[in-house]
């Protein structure tokens, strides 16, 4: 009997420390198909790919998302060439139905620097994974700037309010900008 518990304490652990748990997590809650978000992860990775192959900043300043072909881009840009880059990028991947975005122009006299941004994002996530009522798995959260911006698929319009009720109550948060979807389950 006690080699049972060893057993299953173990492959808790390794479960837990190579982050199958969270995949497996959030593959249940997920409502698009295996085959969908084989496709979507292929999108993300080929987007990100040809941004590594172009200046070297376009990867550090751009957060990419794809749900079931729409992509959904999160950045800031130095000027316009960059700006169109990532759009370029993500229009050049196959399987890609439409692109959203969200980018501002850098500031480089805001007072909110990475320190800043880091602090607000940790802090909005904590928030929302103390939340047991969002699916916070599934809720993505950039920060620039000090102007939070979230993203995702939640289960009710209350999950989406309550989200960005998290990320408003954050101290130092200029903004909040929400483009939650409600899951069509």
């Amino acid at each position: 009997m006690k080699f049972i518990y060893v057993l299953l304490l173990t492959s808790v652990i390794a479960l837990v420390n190579t982050g199958c748990v969270g995949t497996i997590y959030s593959a249940a809650v997920d409502e698009r198909n295996v085959k969908t978000i084989a496709n979507d992860t292929s999108i993300e990775l080929s987007i990100l790919k040809k941004l590594s192959e172009g200046e070297s900043s376009d990867i550090i300043d751009v957060s990419v998302s794809s749900y079931e072909g729409k992509v959904f881009l999160v950045g800031e840009y130095e000027n316009s060439s960059q700006k169109n880059r990532f759009l370029d990028a993500s229009k050049s991947v196959e399987g890609v139905k439409s692109i959203d975005s969200y980018f501002l122009k850098v500031n480089e006299t805001s007072p909110c620097g990475t320190k800043e941004n880091l602090s607000i994002t940790v802090k909005v996530k904590s928030n929302l994974i103390g939340d047991k009522t969002i699916w916070s798995t599934n809720v993505h959260v950039s920060t620039m700037q000090c102007q939070v911006v979230l993203w995702g698929t939640v289960g009710t319009q209350e999950e989406v309010s309550k989200s960005i009720a998290h990320a408003k109550k954050v101290e130092g948060v200029k903004s909040v900008k929400s483009f939650l979807k409600i899951s069509k389950k």
